[in-house]
């Protein structure tokens, strides 16, 4: 049997982010997909894939162009979503023809007619079918804007094109903000962009923003109206938390004239001091964060003091990026056994790090088939992630994965009493 792949963080590091090895990529080889099969082989059916994203704007429905194998799961999805799909079936002979394309519009008229209240916009989500075939869905949506009177927007489900410069959650990120129009700005408004759920309420980063003047502060998810919806039109300007938004930002700069301050979800609590520094410092104002770093500092230390001979092994289905909290988690004296996910090239600046002061810390490949043969790493007694936790059954564990976003230092309050209350009743 072969060992499951992995490699050091030292040793990944000397490689350098220009020779990141096959196994750790996903277009080289074939590859295990451990990932989609614990989010149930479809990205759709657990948190936010594209159909549920694709259903962001109020009052909006999507018809679902698809085999059945592709759709299959959408049902799953639940909390009311399901009434907001309707399914367009294509059988052998419409994959092979693309006669299928000429029945779109009669099924989206048939869809929307439906409906007890009249939709906002009509969403049609294709498959990769579609993107094998070449089909122009800007050329549909136009065509079925003409026979049901609503604003039709296309949503690409294209697992092929994942690893392109606009995969399918970057795109579908433009698509919900596509029917906005420029509107008169308002000097103390800002969208926050990156998430298709909100910021927890408690998060620091929405009193900070209003001490600086801003009082208007949206989210798309928050957005219960059209009118509410366009008035994201009405900010002074962007502020982005997740890099899938920059495309989304590019469309509010070239389309709206809003520009946008991008801004990362750290765990380092230094850094993320540095970072507000940075922000306020951009828009004019002074970042009162002390209180906040003081209360997320003191929650740390405890926890280490507290549980300072912990092995920690972080997975990629948590609400961060996995190598800059396996980094903050070294830095607060941790042990990182391991890290389930696989790093691009923006990853080294944390993996340089990592190398420094956890160099035996191993980078585990979710996609090769090699996997397959893991085998519980005893030395581990805290799994952090869906994954990670998969992986170690026997250990005390959190997901954080929770739909409404932790950010700044409320996420490293919440992630750290989450771990002080699963570790409760164990013996490390």
């Amino acid at each position: 049997m072969n060992e499951p792949y992995s490699i050091t963080a030292k040793e990944l590091f000397e490689l350098g982010k220009e020779s990141i090895p096959k196994e750790l990529q996903k277009d080289t080889h074939l590859i295990l997909n451990s990932p989609a099969t614990l989010d149930f082989n479809s990205p759709g059916a657990e948190g936010f894939g594209v159909k549920r994203a694709g259903l962001a704007v109020p009052g909006s429905v999507m018809l679902l162009v698809s085999p059945g194998c592709c759709g299959r799961n959408t049902s799953a999805i639940g909390r009311g979503f399901g009434e907001k799909f309707a399914y367009l079936n294509l059988d052998e002979n419409d994959i092979v023809t693309g006669k299928h394309l000429s029945k779109i519009p009669e099924a989206a008229a048939a869809f929307a007619e439906s409906r007890n209240e009249k939709p906002t916009v009509l969403m049609i989500c294709i498959t990769c079918v579609d993107a094998l075939l070449g089909t122009d869905m800007e050329r549909v949506c136009k065509k079925v804007e003409e026979r049901i009177n609503l604003p039709c927007r296309p949503c690409y489900m294209y697992a092929l094109t994942r690893e392109s410069h606009r995969p399918p959650m970057v795109f579908v990120r433009e698509t919900v903000y596509s029917l906005l129009k420029p509107a008169k700005k308002q000097g103390n408004a800002v969208n926050l962009l990156g998430f298709f759920s909100q910021l927890n309420d408690d998060a620091e980063l929405y009193p900070l923003l209003k001490s600086a003047g801003l009082i208007h502060i949206r989210e798309l998810s928050r957005m219960k109206t059209m009118e509410e919806y366009h008035n994201l039109s009405k900010a002074n300007f962007n502020l982005v938390l997740n890099p899938e938004a920059r495309a989304a930002a590019n469309f509010f700069h070239d389309k709206l004239n809003i520009p946008s301050i991008e801004i990362a979800r750290l765990y380092q609590i230094d850094k993320i001091k540095k970072q507000y520094e940075l922000l306020f410092q951009a828009i004019g104002a002074k970042a009162n964060d002390g209180g906040y770093f003081n209360e997320a500092e003191k929650v740390v230390e405890n926890f280490v003091k507290k549980y300072q001979n912990i092995t920690l092994s972080i997975g990629s289905r948590t609400n961060a990026n996995p190598f800059e909290l396996s980094l903050a988690m070294s830095r607060y004296g941790l042990k990182v056994a391991e890290i389930f996910a696989e790093p691009d090239k923006s990853d080294f600046a944390y993996i340089k790090r990592l190398a420094e002061i956890s160099p035996n810390t191993r980078i585990m490949s979710r996609l090769s088939p090699t996997l397959a043969n893991y085998i519980e790493n005893k030395s581990v007694s805290f799994a952090i992630g869906k994954d990670a936790a998969y992986f170690h059954p026997k250990t005390p564990y959190v997901y954080f994965n929770d739909e409404i976003q932790p950010f700044g230092y409320q996420g490293v309050r919440e992630l750290f009493l989450s771990m002080d209350k699963a570790l409760k009743g164990y013996e490390l």
